[in-house]
């Protein structure tokens, strides 16, 4: 599956995106694969209250199931004006 990252979650991880096969069944398993990773996934996911996830871009929770998914997008939170 694709995981896009964008913003600062990008600039921590160091990277707009990457393709991961995983047995995640749900967002948030896959968020705890990816903090097992490396320290820069861990400190991205650090505080889960200020990401926002969409899984094949809609936006949804942490424990949406990764059933069918082909990508998660992970992403602060937005304010409009």
């Amino acid at each position: 599956m694709d995981i896009l990252y964008f913003a600062w979650v990008r600039e921590r991880i160091g990277r707009p995106r990457e393709t991961l096969d995983t047995n995640a069944a749900t967002v948030a398993e896959l968020v705890e694969e990816l903090k097992g990773r490396e320290d820069r996934y861990a400190a991205a996911f650090a505080d889960l209250s200020a990401l926002r996830v969409a899984v094949n871009q809609e936006l949804t929770d942490f424990d949406a199931s990764l059933e069918g998914a082909r990508e998660v997008a992970f992403f602060p939170p937005m304010t409009g004006g």
